[in-house]
């Protein structure tokens, strides 16, 4: 699997393109704010073609340029209990966090809907662009929060490391530490169940690819992750 990487130009909300391989359709997953540049440059790089946005939750972080990546014929995949974000996300965000961003890019933020919206489930299948995931629902940071699981990995790593599956999270867990759960729609106990129930599940040998800072394993989380400790899978 092809796996591109790059941070959006605000909050280091991470941006992801899977495909199968270079000239091939492509997922786009959670491309947030500035993207558009940087993205159209590595589609043309690698000569892909985008099938399908994935959202893993409705932040305007995560979704701000998903409406010019989708264009009028490109689906947005977003799971149904956070498809209410996707009316305006600008309206939810703290004015003084907006006024910040908008000084930051010398214009207004403004907002309209993907014309195609798609809400799935939790362990529904997703067979898009030659890739097969599986949705994991989990909520905590925010109601509709999703991690998306493949049984595959991305080209080039160490065969020392014994990857052999990947999940993009979201904002469900980070490198040492959790998504935040005191935003509205978030919660501490709906976070914890999920990390016991969707997230302890996943096998040591899980690649994660987080929605900010560098990418984990399961083998580290587990280990070191303080967020982790003391619950039962």
């Amino acid at each position: 699997m092809l796996a591109l990487a790059f941070p959006a130009a605000a909050f280091g909300t991470n941006c992801y393109v899977l495909a199968p391989g270079p000239g091939e359709e492509c997922l786009v997953v959670d491309p947030g704010i500035g993207v558009e540049d940087t993205l159209r440059s590595l589609l043309q790089e690698h000569r892909l073609r985008p099938a399908a946005v994935l959202l893993t939750h409705g932040h305007l972080d995560h979704v701000y340029s998903v409406t010019p990546v989708c264009g009028g014929d490109t689906a947005a995949y977003i799971h149904t209990d956070d498809r209410y974000r996707l009316t305006d996300p600008v309206a939810s965000i703290d004015p003084g966090t907006l006024a910040m961003m908008e000084a930051q890019f010398g214009q207004r933020a403004t907002w309209r809907e993907p014309e195609r919206v798609v809400e799935i489930e939790d362990r529904g299948r997703l067979e898009l662009a030659g890739l097969s995931l599986e949705v994991l629902h989990a909520p905590g940071h925010t109601e509709g929060s999703a991690m998306f699981a493949l049984d595959v990995v991305p080209d080039g790593l160490p065969a020392e490391e014994g990857l052999d599956r990947t999940v993009v999270s979201g904002d469900v867990l980070f490198a040492g530490s959790i998504g935040r759960t005191d935003l509205a729609g978030g919660s501490d106990a709906a976070m914890r169940r999920s990390l016991r129930e969707v997230v302890l599940p996943l096998p040591d040998s899980t690649l994660v690819l987080t929605g900010h800072g560098p990418a984990t394993t399961m083998r580290r989380e587990r280990a070191t992750n303080p967020y982790l400790r003391g619950l039962d899978a």
